[in-house]
């Protein structure tokens, strides 16, 4: 039931934004173009069917299509919105799924290529989806991937813990609603426990600059991830001094020449199911 919960309601936040997203999808616009280079430098020859998961607005499904002109792509997308967004960008050349990325809805051995760029760090059952992608790729297959990891939005999440910390202890509730990002190493042995072959994780460092928090936070909420957080977090009582606080330490820690930084730590997979 939980799990059923929290994929809704990312769904459901991500539908809302899904017209305001490419605004503020600054960092995910760069994570494409890289993951694109790496797509091309890990397939010999063009595949026949590609699956970009988490397919968004249509960047990545944008960069396969020029890069393979003879595939055939198929994006899919938890958001209604964000699927029917893709499918208007690409009436006729590429078809969309409205669908979870822990219950692919396609048959064993369809795809030469998945794809999934900024979508991962929002999974809950990372080693069901990594599972799901290994069934629906062909033997031999390659899956590309890009999404956050541990050290994405550490600036804020550290004035997070420090506020919270101060006002209502280190054991309060409000400690919740920092969504957790997954390891380099954690992905690693999931993948290496799979039986994927080739394994290769490594990491970039994207960072973005805003004026304060309430824009960074704006940004945030722009691309859908507002409400990611855990849904047994509660605001309560003085909510606005406690988002007023952090933004002082923030800026007080971080800030320089009227900007703040957020950091954003990318992790790029590459693996390949055995021949």
């Amino acid at each position: 039931m939980r799990a059923a919960t929290d994929r809704m309601r990312i769904a459901k936040a991500f539908h809302r934004h899904a017209d305001e997203y490419d605004q503020y999808a600054l960092v995910q616009k760069r994570v494409v173009r890289q993951l694109d280079r790496i797509i091309a430098s890990q397939l010999a020859s063009s595949p026949t069917k590609a699956l970009d998961i988490g397919c968004g607005t249509g960047a990545m499904l944008a960069a396969l299509s020029r890069r393979y002109p003879q595939a055939s792509p198929v994006g899919l997308d938890l958001a209604f919105n964000m699927a029917q967004k893709s499918l208007h960008r690409f009436a006729g050349k590429a078809q969309t799924v409205n669908a979870d990325a822990e219950q692919l809805p396609f048959k064993d051995q369809t795809f030469e290529l998945v794809v999934s760029a900024s979508t991962f760090q929002w999974v809950r059952c990372l080693d069901l989806c990594f599972r799901e992608c290994q069934r629906v790729l062909k033997a031999g297959g390659v899956l590309c991937a890009a999404f956050f990891g541990d050290r994405t939005l550490w600036e804020l999440q550290e004035c997070y813990r420090q506020t919270v910390s101060s006002r209502f202890g280190v054991d309060d509730i409000r400690h919740g609603r920092q969504h957790r990002f997954r390891t380099r190493i954690e992905v690693l042995d999931l993948l290496a426990g799979l039986g994927y072959e080739q394994v290769q994780v490594t990491t970039e460092t994207e960072i973005e600059y805003h004026q304060d928090v309430p824009e960074l936070l704006r940004s945030i909420k722009g691309i859908g991830a507002g409400t990611a957080a855990s849904s047994d977090a509660v605001g309560g009582l003085g909510w606005r001094k406690v988002l007023a606080e952090m933004a002082d330490t923030y800026r007080s820690r971080f800030g320089g020449e009227d900007k703040i930084p957020a950091t954003y730590e990318v992790l790029y997979v590459v693996a390949r199911k055995s021949a």
